[in-house]
């Protein structure tokens, strides 16, 4: 539910960071994405007169040794060491002695900077006859190896929980936002307590889940790795797993801020210390959740964290108010409070929704960073996706707004009555459920490899 006060000026804003987003996509290269083998010595197909003592990797960014495995197709981790006089991302593996006419490993690498995991197999022909074998199968007793890559089940899974996560964070974030800023007596109301204490509880739920998930997505396993105590260390030792702890302690500090807001109710709403400190917890957890993303891949990776920074807390402006005016104040249908709460949310949503697409199209140019690679990849068909659902939504707000502008007098002279409220709880809910879906592309994008 939007309104914009100045209309023609916003269009003419949106207007023109639409053709410099535009722009950007045209004439830009492609942006780094995840971690990446360039190459190999001796090359990957190579048919070599003896087996090589050791091979050489080049990925196409600096590598900790500890994120690099590489492996026999019997699953025997080799050692991998660095070159010297070479950059951090060359690496060197000692190979076993070859027994027939092929040898083949498998690598996987760890982006540092979102645990992203990126896998193959390499394989050589030794001798003079000429191997047949396809680089990415190899053929052992009839069976057929594939490449070593994540768990589908565990992919899911961290899908669902980022998911849940960001759907937390949304409406923790907006809700409180809300209800400081536009309506100091939901503190009281049931209803809002007991979303924002469900907004509470899936938010640090779903990160202590994504710890283990994230553990076993990184280290190729399954499912039941994402319930070892083993596991949580390994993942405590890498840049996305930090994050996520830093986010779980700062949805501890957050249950101090929720606290005091239900037992204080509509006076400590009203208190700016608790507003200066729901503040500060709010920006914590938004930072922490953008630092595991893709933000920070491209040529400027402080323009991509604040515009991630505006973009999350737009969306949670939007998306946490939105849920709170559905669930809590339309049930009441009071009309003090809907001549009161639904044209300030309506401006707040109008400033939310600018930001969000203003950081998007930022975020685009940063991550995608061509035209070619918005058609013909698979993140830039997931953000078209999006962009698409976002359209639907945006339709469904404008709805929303022309009923605060032609029918809210008239449900407030009617005190509330649910005939005439009714048309704006459909557009309301509708606009709420279409978010839900967009939220699901954004879990689906984290996780897919921009710009390939």
């Amino acid at each position: 539910m939007t309104t914009v006060p100045a209309v023609t000026t916003v269009r003419r804003v949106l207007l023109v960071l639409f053709s410099a987003a535009l722009l950007g996509l045209l004439t830009t290269t492609p942006a780094a994405a995840h971690t990446e083998l360039v190459r190999s010595t001796p090359k990957d197909g190579a048919r070599l007169a003896k087996a090589p003592d050791d091979l050489t990797l080049v990925f196409d960014e600096p590598v900790d040794l500890a994120d690099v495995r590489v492996m026999t197709l019997d699953g025997d981790r080799l050692p991998v060491t660095r070159v010297p006089g070479r950059s951090s991302a060359t690496v060197r593996v000692a190979l076993p002695r070859a027994t027939g006419n092929t040898l083949a490993v498998t690598w996987s690498v760890i982006d540092e900077e979102d645990g992203h995991a990126s896998s193959g197999r390499l394989t050589f022909g030794i001798g003079a006859k000429d191997t047949k074998t396809a680089p990415d199968t190899q053929d052992r007793g009839g069976e057929t190896t594939a490449a070593p890559a994540p768990s589908p089940s565990v992919r899911k899974g961290l899908v669902a929980a980022r998911w849940t996560g960001y759907l937390s964070l949304a409406l923790f974030v907006g809700g409180l936002a809300f209800v400081a800023l536009l309506w100091p007596r939901g503190a009281g109301e049931p209803r809002a307590r007991v979303l924002l204490g469900l907004a509470w509880t899936c938010g640090l739920l779903s990160t202590v889940a994504s710890l283990g998930l994230q553990g076993a997505y990184t280290a190729l396993g399954g499912p039941r790795d994402a319930l070892r105590a083993a596991t949580y260390a390994d993942v405590l030792t890498t840049g996305p797993g930090l994050a996520l702890a830093a986010r779980g302690l700062l949805w501890v500090l957050a249950s101090v801020v929720l606290a005091a807001l239900l037992q204080g109710g509509a006076r400590t709403a009203r208190s700016p210390g608790w507003r200066v400190g729901a503040g500060a917890v709010a920006l914590g957890l938004l930072r922490a959740t953008g630092m595991a993303g893709h933000n920070s891949e491209g040529t400027e990776p402080s323009w991509g964290a604040v515009a991630d920074l505006v973009h999350l807390l737009g969306v949670s402006l939007w998306i946490g108010g939105l849920v709170m005016l559905t669930v809590a104040v339309l049930p009441r249908r009071e009309p003090g409070e809907l001549a009161a709460v639904v044209p300030g949310y309506s401006k707040l949503a109008a400033v939310s929704v600018t930001a969000i697409v203003a950081a998007g199209l930022v975020l685009a140019w940063q991550i995608v960073g061509s035209y070619d690679a918005l058609l013909h990849t698979s993140y830039g068909h997931l953000l078209l996706l999006k962009t698409g659902v976002l359209a639907v939504v945006l339709a469904a707000a404008w709805c929303s707004r022309q009923w605060t502008r032609t029918r809210l007098d008239l449900a407030v002279l009617l005190r509330g009555d649910a005939a005439t409220v009714r048309p704006f709880g459909y557009s309301v809910a509708a606009e709420t459920g279409l978010v839900l879906v967009v939220l699901v592309v954004t879990s689906l994008l984290v996780t897919a490899d921009p710009g390939r």
